[in-house]
């Protein structure tokens, strides 16, 4: 749910003070606090179990393909770009070890792919609004694992469009079916579903 609405054009004056803002809250409200070009986004609920394991197992098969350096990272930071007015974050980042050696904020640009899993509260959250953010941002590969439905996909190739830079290749799968994520397959057997 997008809580305190921008302006439709980036500002950075209005970011800051929303950035602020969720800043402040992040330790006494429940969920998570992002910042898009529409607003701040909460997502009221703390992510249930089969969220957080569906995070965990992706997170752990994509490691165990990956090279050396390489991490599918599910902590944090975020990862912001204050120029375009965005702040995230993916369930799970794909990084260089490299790369996360820097203070505050990742650079959403070192992003190798962003997966989300989406929340039972706010689906659209990860289906409208980071399908729209992630190539804002220059994040190369987004993909959306959806356990309500037990489907997902991966969207790459980011084009530029009227309305801004867009995913233009978009591959679906079903839960079972292995997925491939950039250069790596991952099986998607035995992903929880909500319930």
């Amino acid at each position: 749910m997008t809580i305190a609405p921008g302006r439709p054009q980036h500002d950075a004056f209005v970011y800051q003070a929303m950035r602020d803002v969720t800043e402040r809250m992040r330790h006494s409200v429940p969920g998570k606090l992002e910042v898009t070009r529409e607003g701040i986004v909460h997502d009221m609920t703390f992510p249930k179990g089969p969220h957080e394991l569906t995070a965990a197992r992706i997170s752990r098969r994509l490691e165990r393909v990956m090279p050396e350096g390489l991490l599918a990272h599910t902590g944090t930071p975020d990862v912001e770009d204050a120029r375009e007015g965005v702040l995230r974050h993916p369930d799970i980042m794909v990084i260089s070890e490299a790369d996360m050696e820097v203070e505050g904020s990742f650079d959403p640009r070192t992003l190798i792919a962003a997966v989300e899993v989406v929340s039972c509260s706010n689906p659209d959250n990860d289906w409208v609004g980071k399908m729209r953010d992630y190539p804002l941002l220059g994040v190369p590969l987004y993909v959306v694992f959806d356990p309500r439905t037990g489907e997902g996909a991966v969207l790459s190739d980011i084009h530029p469009t009227p309305t801004g830079p867009r995913y233009a290749t978009r591959k679906d799968f079903v839960y079972g079916e292995d997925v491939t994520i950039g250069e790596w397959t991952i099986s998607t057997d035995g992903l929880p579903r909500y319930r």
